[in-house]
């Protein structure tokens, strides 16, 4: 049974692998890579300085995210802030969807935080909620406004994508408030679990902790939700790091490279409707798809190919790659053994 798991992870991991590269490569086939090479070369540094200085202040915005939950919990540093948010970044495009990903926020945040387990979950939990309503209520709105000039397929991915991320956000959100009802029912399997043979007890044990784990859990849940100290901040940085700033980034990249886009205030919705395809599990972190999704769109909008590529490919790799490689240090500086245990 092990070895057909085993096999079964690493098709599942060729399988992605494949999709990132065929996608990947679908965006590089709309590129006149020489052409794309001297135009870039010939961007004015003053273009070149904008780009930097967005990207600078959107790591501020995506620093300021994890910060505001973190500081509404426990006081923790701007810094350490950061350093949740990079790691957790890396992971996401090590594991093989986003949702693994977020799934081992909690590990991360206890880890640089020290605060105890429920509280860790929370906060994660917290997080993942309001960026899965925020992402899939920004990206509702550019369907509603863009849909109808997609594609057929470009435009069934990315309402999918959209309502698998309103979806996950309402289900995070209402299920982290009533935690507490779980753990009631959990509380009552105790006796059942007692009946199991050899483990039994152990498992009685682990099963009658949970009501005080997840009444805990949901009170600090609630706690943190309802704050409009914690959720304004948090809403703002998600603003900034996913909307604003790339859509800014994206509309200086394409007027310099001889391209627009109008009306330029809704490149925002554009972008994250575009790269809402992230959720679904089809390669790590989105890698490729994002790239085709978001390369697709603009040219139906009217955005000519060969710059539409490079202008995603360049938008990804400050906002999302970055971030992500740099996530890779202080993530091999952890040790995993301490983290799980």
């Amino acid at each position: 049974m092990t070895d057909v798991a085993s096999w079964r992870r690493i098709l599942i991991l060729g399988l992605q692998a494949a999709i990132a590269v065929a996608a990947l490569a679908y965006v590089t086939t709309q590129i006149e890579l020489r052409r794309a090479g001297a135009q870039l070369l010939a961007l004015d540094a003053t273009v070149v300085g904008v780009v930097v200085a967005l990207t600078a202040v959107e790591f501020l915005t995506r620093f300021s995210m994890w910060y505001a939950l973190l500081r509404g919990l426990d006081g923790v540093s701007f810094a350490t802030s950061a350093r949740v948010d990079l790691v957790v970044k890396f992971i996401n495009h090590v594991l093989p969807s986003k949702a693994s990903g977020h799934s081992v926020a909690p590990l991360v945040v206890r880890h640089y935080t020290g605060v105890d387990w429920t509280d860790a979950v929370s906060v994660a939990g917290v997080n993942t909620g309001l960026y899965a309503t925020l992402y899939g209520i920004v990206s509702a709105v550019g369907v509603g406004i863009f849909v109808t000039r997609l594609p057929d397929g470009v435009a069934a991915v990315v309402v999918l994508s959209t309502a698998m991320y309103l979806g996950a956000g309402a289900v995070v959100l209402l299920a982290g408030r009533r935690l507490e009802v779980a753990g009631r029912l959990f509380g009552r399997l105790e006796h059942l679990a007692r009946m199991l043979p050899r483990i039994g007890d152990r498992v009685a044990s682990l099963v009658a902790a949970l009501p005080t784990f997840t009444a805990d859990s949901a009170a600090t849940f609630r706690t943190l939700s309802s704050r409009p100290a914690v959720v304004v901040p948090y809403v703002l940085g998600w603003v900034g790091t996913l909307a604003v700033v790339p859509g800014m980034r994206v509309l200086v990249l394409l007027n310099a490279l001889g391209d627009g886009f109008a009306p330029g205030a809704l490149l925002p919705l554009v972008l994250v409707m575009a790269y809402s395809v992230t959720i679904l599990p089809l390669t790590p972190g989105g890698i490729g798809v994002s790239e085709a999704s978001a390369t697709l769109v603009l040219v139906a909008l009217g955005v000519a190919p060969e710059v539409a590529g490079v202008v995603v490919l360049l938008d990804r790799s400050f906002g999302v790659y970055l971030p992500a490689l740099m996530g890779w240090v202080p993530a091999a500086r952890i040790d995993l053994s301490s983290v799980l245990s």
